[in-house]
């Protein structure tokens, strides 16, 4: 049984049940969001092209820039988030801090989502080659990771580590997309529009 914080005295059965929930209902529901466009992206039939454009080149250099958008702004919001929480030696956190934050957030997921849907329409879940293997299977965990995120960002009273850890594992899930997806593409067809 959980105690009381501040006392010895144990928590009742439905508190403490109530206060695991909110960590295992939403991920539950992340896990299954992963599932699901894992499942989808291995049993449809690849279409070959499903995001295109205009001004890219081709779909391929398209997803490669989203997906390079997505990582700068994932990026910023780390960034910001380490100033709101003071984890930045001698750097207050200016007013508008939490806005940059929100607005980097949700741009680096609009961004993600085009080139999570050529992904998973045009190509499917593959794993022909390690890299493909992991882009593929970090790219259905990234959803659900990041569904689990805002699935527990309007709980109250949830232990302080738990968002900044499921917010490190979106982020990390999210650089790995772009190692094996845009940095390979840019490495190996070269920067172009």
């Amino acid at each position: 049984m959980t105690a009381h914080p501040g006392t010895s005295a144990p928590l009742p059965p439905q508190r403490a049940a109530s206060g695991a929930a909110k960590l295992v209902v939403p991920t539950v529901i992340g896990g299954l969001v992963a599932l699901t466009l894992g499942i989808y992206g291995r049993l449809h039939s690849p279409t070959g092209i499903a995001v295109n454009i205009a001004g890219f080149s081709s779909p391929g250099t398209a997803k490669s820039w989203l997906a390079t958008g997505a990582t700068v702004f994932a990026i910023v919001q780390v960034v910001s988030a380490l100033v709101m929480y003071g984890k930045v030696p001698r750097v207050t956190a200016p007013d508008w801090i939490g806005g940059l934050h929100r607005w980097s957030g949700r741009i680096a997921f609009l961004l993600a989502v085009p080139s999570a849907i050529h992904c998973l329409y045009a190509l499917g879940f593959q794993y022909y080659s390690t890299r493909v293997l992991l882009h593929s299977l970090f790219g259905c965990l990234f959803f659900g990771a990041f569904t689990v995120k805002m699935l527990i960002l309007p709980k109250r009273g949830l232990p302080g580590w738990v968002l900044p850890v499921v917010g490190a594992v979106v982020f990390t899930m999210l650089v790995v997309i772009w190692l094996t997806s845009a940095y390979w593409f840019f490495s190996t067809f070269g920067i172009k529009r």
